[in-house]
């Protein structure tokens, strides 16, 4: 029996053992040179860590892992680990096995402190990870710049070491949000469907519509049947009950809702449970990295991938419309973050990025000085540069010393209506005079900012708290046909995300196509960092 043993079993040992453990006891060290030994040891281990070595100075080396008192403690933690990859978290990160082991083979009290401090460093990683993500946002894709809310180690340890109900305390460090439980749930979900061999035999048909009949139909409607949008069905005929479950299988899919099983729907059909398993995993880390975030009880909320933007009042979805995001390229996608909508502008100037300026609109200008007329031209000091007089060939994108703006009309570039949240990127919500795009599937089109398909109902939605008339107050700035900014007198927050895959109210998971490879980049990081999926047995 090791000495870590003797002080978790106190259980009766019998007379002959009781007899052999007094004799070794009498040849081991006084009681106040173990608790001096452990103590500096466990000094020595917990310095590499200045959380821990607060922590533990803090309760004077008092242990939380190694003693008999700390079983129950000990055991909701393991029993947590031992949870880990249901949470789609790096189990092998936390190595419960291991410290296990080492449990089983302290023989002396710097061995056992130095055990207390690698568990408790291990409990650190564990509820960063659990807490607020695997992964640093930025790290992995640099159009991410969603500020992580972390956890006090310090605090967070201490609070556990306090807990009356660890079980308890370690469940609550996970994202509480609705979404998250949901999530969880729908991983389990695909896992057993992947135990189960999938969805069945993939369509081998380019497009499937009503009155079609044959193999390829009966691989259509098994597959549905097998996802959960059809019961049970012998027909072997694409009527009008395969065509419901195919419409109601690209509502969740983000796809026109005709009932034909065109390529673009049969694709996402024969997209297989380990695919849409991914990118529940890849929308757990982003929740996580969302818990401390605060929606707000009224909130902005802009799925990238979605292409939409919702009004949120209290959990309900009071207002939604279509959007256009930014393109797929490099300085144009648009980036994920959190902010506070503070007022509106109404008839709008459009002061032209810099970015835009000297990339797009300065090459134009070399060729031909009075292009892009409807934009105008003004020095450091505001006064409008005669084009005529100007020879733009002799600047480059980094000397050029002019602004380029569009003065408020119906066709500015923002339209008519822009939304702010002050922030370094400059991306803002905004109408646009070009409303052709909004009828398109994938609406990445923009520079980085948010068209809105209906902003004069966004604003109206907005003004709705604070006005008794919020029509009429929005339109009797719009007609005078000059800029007006018009306040919110209760900021609103602002929510930029990127989730495709994404809870229901009515429970199914939406999923959306990876529009920027945003969630392809996060799930590889999330496999370098130990994320396994599970074994299928073939």
């Amino acid at each position: 029996m090791t000495l870590v043993e003797h002080r978790f079993r106190p259980a009766f040992l019998g007379t002959i053992a009781a007899s052999i453990l007094m004799v070794w006891g009498a040849a081991q060290p006084s009681l106040a040179e173990e608790s001096l030994a452990f103590r500096q040891a466990l000094a020595e281990a917990a310095a590499e860590t200045p959380a821990l070595a607060a922590f533990y100075v803090a309760r004077d080396y008092a242990p939380i892992w190694t003693t008999a008192a700390d079983a129950e403690r000990r055991g909701a933690f393991f029993a947590a680990l031992d949870r880990s990859p249901s949470q789609g978290l790096p189990a092998a990160r936390y190595d419960a096995e291991g410290l296990r082991t080492r449990f089983e083979s302290v023989a002396s009290e710097r061995q056992r402190a130095r055990l207390e401090a690698a568990v408790s460093a291990t409990f650190l990683t564990y509820a960063k990870d659990v807490g607020s993500g695997v992964l640093e946002p930025q790290r992995v894709d640099s159009g991410i710049v969603r500020e992580v809310a972390l956890r006090e180690p310090q605090a967070t340890i201490a609070g556990f070491a306090m807990s009356t109900t660890p079980a308890r305390y370690l469940a609550k460090l996970a994202p509480d949000a609705p979404q998250y439980a949901q999530l969880l749930k729908a991983k389990g979900d695909l896992e057993a469907a992947m135990a189960a061999g999938g969805w069945g035999a993939r369509i081998g048909a380019g497009k499937l519509q009503p009155g079609d009949s044959g193999a390829a139909v009966v691989e259509l409607r098994d597959r549905l049947i097998r996802m959960g949008y059809l019961g049970r069905t012998a027909t072997r005929d694409f009527d009008a009950t395969i065509q419901k479950a195919v419409q109601e299988f690209q509502r969740d899919n983000g796809l026109s809702p005709d009932g034909v099983a065109g390529e673009g729907t049969i694709a996402l059909v024969n997209l297989e449970p380990v695919d849409r398993l991914k990118s529940v995993l890849v929308a757990l880390e982003r929740l996580r990295w969302m818990n401390g975030t605060t929606l707000g009880e009224r909130h902005v909320w802009v799925n990238i991938p979605d292409f939409t933007a919702k009004i949120i009042d209290n959990g309900k979805v009071t207002f939604e419309t279509v959007t256009v995001v930014g393109m797929n390229q490099e300085d144009r996608r648009t980036p994920e973050f959190s902010d506070q909508m503070e007022y509106m502008v109404i008839n709008p100037t459009w002061n032209v990025p810099r970015s835009i300026t000297v990339k797009e609109y300065l090459p134009m200008l070399q060729k031909n000085r009075n292009a892009v007329a409807h934009l105008k031209i003004v020095d450091r000091r505001g006064r409008v540069v005669d084009r005529n007089a100007t020879d733009f060939t002799r600047y480059t994108a980094r000397s050029f010393p002019f602004s380029i703006s569009q003065p408020p009309s119906d066709d500015n570039a923002l339209g008519l209506v822009k939304f702010m949240f002050p922030n370094k990127w400059n991306i803002y919500l905004h109408d646009t005079p070009t409303k052709s795009l909004f009828e398109k599937e994938i609406r990445a089109y923009s520079h980085g900012c948010i068209r809105l398909g209906a902003p004069f109902d966004f604003a109206y939605t907005l003004l709705t708290p604070q006005s008794s008339d919020p029509v009429g107050e929005f339109r009797a700035h719009l007609v005078t046909k000059a800029e007006t900014s018009l306040r919110l007198k209760v900021p609103v927050p602002v929510h930029l995300v990127y989730f495709t895959a994404w809870p229901t109210a009515k429970g199914r998971i939406d999923y959306r196509r990876d529009a920027y490879g945003r969630d392809q980049r996060i799930f590889d990081a999330l496999q370098d960092a130990g994320v396994v999926l599970p074994v299928v047995q073939g």
